[in-house]
């Protein structure tokens, strides 16, 4: 490997991205209140500069290095930029009537949105401890500022405080387990980790770092039992808020979870793959059984993430290139279903009926039955039903299982799936066969009917024609 400080090339959209953020923060100052969309604007467009500079980047089957070989520009990470900056292009989209409306519509929203991009891209091409840690800490301050960007409600300052104090801990872990490995191996380079790891695999000291290292990335996740964060978060804090957490910080977490596990540390696979299995099996139990007893809609949807979050395990734990293409896949599955969801909610919240209780989508059908249409597609997505991409990304995680040789968490991944469409089909039977709905029907402008409409009808697209995301997904992954 060829390295280079002055390399810039794997840095380029990061680069355009900070510089774009630093505009946004000066230009803000000078906008008046009643001219924000300004702000919303400028960011749309440079999220669009980012993805234009991240196409033009790739498809490039080489890896480039920069920063000594401690930053990486791989198939990996320019899938995965580009991703999340879809993701928090979409969550912008659903949000601004949302702020509008509840008079929150400042540029501090999407300065801390870019800021959270920004950790996520220096995730996915971190390719050394310090700096994985580095992106992880810019995502991690900026959602801690976001959950708390209402500032009048007291929920979302109870929901910050938790996340703060919960999030801080598990950093802690996490850079306390990288320094014993760093420690014994006297290397943060992943490329160099993976040989150190290799040869000293029986050092106790260097299994005790590695299971701080999974403690710290399974609550970045929202894994159980490092959940506890999770239905309070996505309970109190402001709803789009809720949305951008949902979804393209998944992207980030996937990123530290390959990086650090399937590339640093295959050498002991034998010890963090079975405790990769235990956190996916107690995850998609206590995730789907959970959800089936709420009657909140956002903590429902809570123990959701955190059922998915078990399958995106069990891909990684398959130790395949094909687990992690499917890991990949289904992580890109989901984000796309959460921003959906949550946008829903989003949506309904814009027009004055913010949804908090099951009991509130009751009769939805006879007030709206196009966002009936689309929430159905969505929650049948979710539960995995055919033909829809949810489906599809169940059942390549459990391929990947089945070939890898792991019967017995194929079989816990179906029989939780079967149990976690009790609570999908419900939303389904509660908007278009009970009523008790008072609110007045529901009416959005032609431009957030197409964004939600685009959501949902992708996840049947993907369904019907899954191989390019396929084939992107086994791209990325087969050069890892």
């Amino acid at each position: 490997m060829n390295y280079s400080l002055l390399d810039l090339s794997a840095q380029l959209p990061e680069i355009v991205l900070a510089s774009g953020i630093c505009v946004l923060l000066i230009v803000d100052l000078f906008v008046r209140d009643s001219a924000r969309d300004f702000s919303y604007l400028l960011a749309i467009f440079l999220l669009a500069g980012v993805a234009w500079v991240l196409i033009g980047t790739g498809p490039d089957s080489t890896a480039h290095f920069a920063a000594g070989g401690s930053y990486v520009s791989d198939a990996l990470a320019r899938v995965l930029k580009l991703f999340a900056v879809t993701a928090v292009a979409s969550v912008f989209l659903y949000s601004r009537p949302w702020l509008r409306s509840r008079e929150l519509h400042f540029g501090e929203y999407y300065v801390l949105g870019l800021f959270g991009l920004l950790g996520i891209m220096v995730l996915a091409s971190g390719y050394s401890l310090l700096v994985s840690y580095i992106g992880l800490e810019i995502l991690s301050l900026s959602l801690y500022a976001m959950v708390a960007f209402d500032r009048d409600a007291s929920r979302s300052a109870e929901a910050a405080m938790k996340y703060f104090v919960l999030g801080a801990i598990a950093s802690g872990t996490l850079l306390y387990g990288m320094s014993l490995v760093y420690g014994i191996t006297g290397t943060l380079q992943i490329g160099e980790l993976q040989t150190a790891i290799a040869a000293q695999s029986g050092v106790v000291g260097l299994w005790v770092g590695l299971g701080f290292m999974v403690a710290g990335v399974a609550f970045k996740f929202g894994a159980v039992p490092f959940h506890m964060w999770v239905p309070d978060v996505y309970e109190g804090a402001p709803t789009p808020v809720t949305l951008y957490i949902g979804t393209a910080p998944k992207l980030g977490a996937l990123a530290l979870a390959v990086r650090i596990l399937v590339e640093g540390s295959a050498g002991l696979a034998s010890f963090w793959e079975p405790m990769l299995a235990a956190l996916a099996v107690l995850s998609l139990i206590l995730g789907n059984v959970a959800a089936i007893a709420q009657k909140n809609i956002r903590r429902m949807l809570a123990y959701s993430t955190i059922s998915h979050v078990g399958f995106i395990l069990l891909g990684l734990m398959a130790g395949s290139p094909g687990g992690i293409q499917a890991a990949l896949f289904y992580t890109i599955v989901y984000v796309i279903m959460a921003a959906g969801a949550f946008g829903f909610l989003v949506m309904l919240g814009s027009q004055g009926q913010e949804i908090y209780d099951l009991d509130d989508l009751r009769g939805l059908w006879q007030r709206s039955p196009w966002f009936t249409l689309m929430m159905a597609l969505l929650m049948f997505s979710m539960a995995g039903v055919p033909p829809l991409a949810g489906f599809y990304a169940k059942w390549w995680v459990l391929s990947a299982l089945l070939n890898s040789g792991y019967l017995g968490l194929a079989i816990v991944g179906v029989l939780t799936s079967v149990i976690g469409a009790f609570y999908y089909l419900r939303v389904i039977r509660l908007m278009l066969f009970d009523n008790g709905g008072t609110a007045s029907t529901v009416g959005l402008p032609l431009d957030l009917k197409l964004v939600l409409s685009v959501n949902a009808l992708l996840l049947l697209g993907i369904g019907l024609f899954p191989d390019r995301l396929l084939d992107l997904c086994a791209y990325a992954a087969a050069l890892i």
